[in-house]
């Protein structure tokens, strides 16, 4: 890069598109991963629009969002997070589709986008001749970026499934590796290796570490997680993020692009401090309500244990009313599954009655559920586990059919509680 091209590009530093690298922008970063995952599935499970109208929304929504975005002249806080959580909603949605729809590898499709994002930045590079994203100033190279971004996505969720899931490492697992690498990236750039190269390198495993760490927070404790639940993760995680976001905004506008973090407030200083505190709110939170849930669910709930006991009057091994207790398979990797199969027997009840819409609502609550508790129970075995998934995907196809049969309903949950029955391992 020649010198007066160099300073024609300070000189118009402040028309970039993109923030500042900072702590804060990190911070945002990973809990806009998890906001992003977990709102898709709230739109496609607990909202009840399905994956294909959630993925056809979402899109829409990035389109406008990136329209918004490419007609400003310069960084735009709210415009630019915006973006950011959508296209995580869409780069994750590209890659469960061509796991759970085409039945694709994750090996192959982590290989996949590994190359195009390659492609991506050689044609990136051939074109402007730099990849440097402080020169986000033309709409050419922002649209360069954002094609970089959304492919960093879903290579991001596609290498973070192959790890936590089909290499089995399971999300704590992820935590660690994932920020182990972020941390070996980050000394490698203090140790002279190139600042564009360290920076796409984190930006791609900052989406499996925000994924990990969201699957900690909100999976049950027989999982391994926190117990937090996907609601209260997301409104936390939101919370912090439009605090951050807010503060980014006032300083842009008081401050400009270019001095981005400086000021009164004490600059690079100020920036790790509001970073770390919004970690800090992160941790104490999530740890405090995790506590509060754990404490309220322990003097409410049966335990297993209770469960197993026998009325007054009522033969060992059997529930009041209820068929004699089913065989246990201790050695099945999936874990206690006695909750799904629990629902699913009250659905096959309802349909016995021909009380089919019914049985349409509660097979709602055993989506909702088994969707909740997919990242702890998936990386235990993967086979199983989209064998289950498949034959509830069976059972919510026959309950919602336009005109359902009463044995095609039968048929499908009789198959779906004898493999919940025969993989149960509590």
């Amino acid at each position: 890069m020649s010198v007066t091209y160099a300073t024609a590009e300070r000189s118009r530093v402040w028309l970039t598109k993109v923030p500042a690298i900072t702590a804060t922008f990190w911070v945002i970063k990973v809990l806009s991963t998890t906001i992003g995952e977990t709102f898709s599935d709230y739109l496609a499970v607990n909202a009840g629009l399905g994956p294909l109208v959630t993925d056809a929304l979402m899109a829409g929504v990035l389109t406008t969002a990136l329209v918004v975005q490419f007609r400003t002249r310069a960084y735009t806080p709210w415009t630019y997070w915006l973006c950011v959580v959508l296209v995580s909603i869409v780069g994750t949605q590209i890659t469960d589709f061509c796991t759970d729809t085409l039945q694709i590898s994750l090996y192959l499709s982590t290989a996949v986008f590994a190359v195009v994002l390659a492609v991506v930045f050689v044609v990136w590079h051939r074109q402007e001749h730099t990849l440097a994203i402080t020169s986000i100033d033309t709409r050419r190279r922002e649209g360069f970026y954002w094609g970089a971004i959304l492919t960093t996505f879903a290579l991001g969720t596609a290498a973070g499934d192959l790890a936590t899931e089909a290499l089995s490492l399971g999300f704590r697992n992820g935590v660690l590796i994932f920020g182990g690498l972020i941390l070996a990236t980050w000394i490698a750039y203090q140790a002279g290796a190139g600042q564009v190269l360290t920076f796409w390198i984190a930006y791609v495993l900052t989406r499996p570490l925000g994924a990990s760490m969201g699957d900690l927070l909100t999976q049950d404790k027989q999982f391994g997680g926190l117990a937090l639940g996907a609601s209260a993760t997301s409104i936390l995680f939101f919370a912090v993020i439009i605090v951050l976001v807010t503060r980014e905004q006032l300083l842009v506008n008081r401050h400009g692009v270019a001095e981005k973090g400086a000021g009164p407030a004490g600059g690079h200083r100020a920036d790790l401090a509001w970073a770390g505190a919004g970690l800090a709110v992160v941790a104490a939170l999530g740890l405090g309500l995790s506590a509060t849930h754990s404490a309220a669910s322990g003097n409410s709930s049966l335990t297993v244990a209770d469960l197993a006991m026998p009325a007054a009057g009522q033969p060992a091994g059997e529930a009041p009313g209820a068929a004699p207790a089913r065989k246990v398979h201790p050695t099945t990797r999936l874990g206690d599954l006695t909750s799904f199969a629990a629902i699913g027997n009250d659905v096959e009840v309802k349909v016995a009655k021909n009380d089919l819409s019914g049985g349409k609502a509660r097979i709602k609550d055993l989506e909702v559920a088994w969707d909740d508790a997919e990242a702890g129970l998936k990386p235990r075995d993967p086979a199983k586990w989209h064998q289950l998934d498949g034959e509830i995907d069976d059972a919510l196809s026959a309950l919602r059919a336009g005109r359902p049969s009463q044995s095609d309903c039968s048929s499908t949950l009789t198959t779906l509680i004898t493999t919940l029955n025969k993989y149960d391992g509590i």
